[in-house]
């Protein structure tokens, strides 16, 4: 994996088939991320674990990532099943509201 233009980075998700995988890389992402003068917000880094039994931390710095059960990226709900039911109401719920706005 090479990252580039990570001098614009803002979100960033990283995908992976094993934890040692998923380390490897937030330890390459956070090098890259140092070596153009950025820092990765530790407590605002998040780890979502999917069809896995491993509960091993991911570290950056010796500092664990919190793993979280859903988060949000690019506005998208992402949950720990794999599934966007979640993502599916909060549109609909959001859509429900406009329209009874009218």
């Amino acid at each position: 994996m090479q990252p580039d233009d990570l001098d614009f980075a803002d979100d960033l998700a990283l995908l992976s088939h094993t934890q040692q995988q998923m380390q490897e890389k937030t330890i390459r992402i956070a090098a890259a991320s140092t070596a153009v003068s950025l820092n990765i917000h530790k407590e605002k880094s998040s780890i979502l674990r999917y069809n896995t039994t491993c509960i091993n931390p991911v570290t950056i710095d010796r500092e664990d990532l919190e793993d979280v059960k859903t988060f949000t990226y690019l506005g998208s709900i992402i949950d720990e099943h794999g599934g966007s039911d979640a993502d599916a109401n909060v549109r609909i719920g959001k859509a429900r509201a406009a329209y009874l706005q009218l």
